[in-house]
């Protein structure tokens, strides 16, 4: 079959790889119908995550089953389906207890409690490096899915598959944003970020009533996006700032919740570069800083970015001052989807109109490249194999 292959930074391609088979009896075998490229799998791309060798990539994909395992009585083949990034068991603490993210099960190398740089990571992922599990992405053909009685959800044929393959990931990603600062209505919610997570924050804010939606970028046309697809106040952070800008939003108090959808690959000073060969230190935590400031005291700040390690200069004395809770990591989706699955049903929040481009799996070298250099205005990709 063909699948993206990571080989080294900034090397993706398009390889043949062979088809994948029935490893558990808890597995499925699913042909891709749809797949996306992440903000998360640019870490990989641009090697802020390590990854040694050749890795089939991607963990936002949707398709049909083509086989199943003996175990598996909840699927059959020909069933439409949507498969959440992390692979969780569904069985061990961490899935009793609504965290699937931390399945200590699927990820026999290298989980453990410590959740360290190069060891000790929570659960696996699909197509996201051997320190989260190994296991070979859906930006291919074919896909063998584990523990498939507990993650794939049917979906209905209402619905396209652009209409649905968010829940995947972003949109779900989005949401725990919202979700973990306890938005009920009335709220103002800065989300820093409108790259794809960033816009599904502010839709699901939106849903659950916040009274006024603050998107923060320095990009043009993702403020340009921002301002369409979810109808957002927007603030190009590199004309004002950002901080100034949200305090002047909400009598000097700041935001009841900033959300960062930034996360270390945000856009460096100088200053910031040379800190991070002195601390050793990769990316950039400057959306986050802007978070805690233009959070209110009292307030709650979100973390969705991704950070990879620890930096100097963490403004802990700022946090507790101003009271802020924090909530940070990646999204138990499985806890989630359901839920939202329903928001879809319901028909009270759209997810395709993100999508700016769509491309085939064949071209997915081309995607990554304009993704990640922000050409063309590309928001999201969607490939086709």
């Amino acid at each position: 079959m063909r699948a993206v292959v990571y080989h080294s930074p900034k090397d993706m391609r398009v390889d043949t790889v062979g088809d994948p088979i029935i490893e558990d009896s808890r597995d499925i075998i699913l042909r891709v119908t749809s797949t996306a490229i992440c903000g998360s799998d640019l870490h990989i791309y641009n090697g802020f995550i390590p990854q040694t060798k050749p890795l089939v990539m991607g963990h936002e994909f949707m398709g049909v089953v083509e086989e199943t395992g003996a175990a598996i009585s909840t699927l059959k083949k020909g069933d439409r389906v949507v498969v959440p990034f992390p692979v969780a068991c569904g069985g061990c603490f961490f899935c009793s207890h609504g965290l699937p993210i931390h399945c200590e099960e699927s990820n026999h190398n290298t989980y453990g409690p410590e959740g360290g740089l190069l060891s000790q990571k929570g659960g696996a992922l699909f197509g996201y490096t051997d320190l989260y599990g190994g296991y070979s992405g859906g930006q291919a053909e074919f896909v063998r899915v584990p523990y498939a009685d507990f993650g794939p959800r049917k979906v209905s044929d209402r619905f396209s598959d652009d209409q649905v393959l968010f829940l995947t990931d972003i949109f779900p990603t989005g949401f725990s944003g919202v979700e973990w600062a306890g938005v009920q209505g009335g709220e103002t919610v800065a989300v820093f970020g409108c790259g794809p997570v960033g816009l599904m924050a502010q839709k699901c804010a939106y849903v659950r009533g916040a009274r006024q939606v603050i998107a923060i970028d320095i990009q043009p046309y993702r403020l340009e996006a921002a301002r369409r697809t979810t109808g957002a106040t927007v603030v190009n952070s590199k004309e004002v700032d950002p901080v100034d800008a949200i305090r002047s939003l909400t009598e000097g108090r700041g935001a009841d919740v900033c959300i960062d959808a930034v996360g270390m690959e945000a856009d460096r000073t100088l200053w910031d570069k040379v800190k991070n060969i002195a601390h050793l230190e990769a990316g950039s935590t400057s959306a986050l800083r802007q978070c805690f400031s233009a959070v209110r005291r009292g307030g709650s700040v979100s973390i969705l970015g991704v950070y990879g390690m620890a930096y100097d200069n963490f403004p802990l004395g700022q946090i507790f001052d101003k009271g802020i809770t924090v909530h940070s990591g990646q999204a138990p989706v499985h806890r989630y989807i359901d839920e939202l699955i329903q928001w879809l049903d319901e028909d009270r929040i759209r997810l395709d109109d993100i999508i700016s481009h769509r491309l085939p799996l064949n071209e997915a070298p081309r995607a990554y490249e304009i993704f990640n250099e922000k050409k063309d205005d590309c928001v999201k990709v969607v490939l086709q194999p």
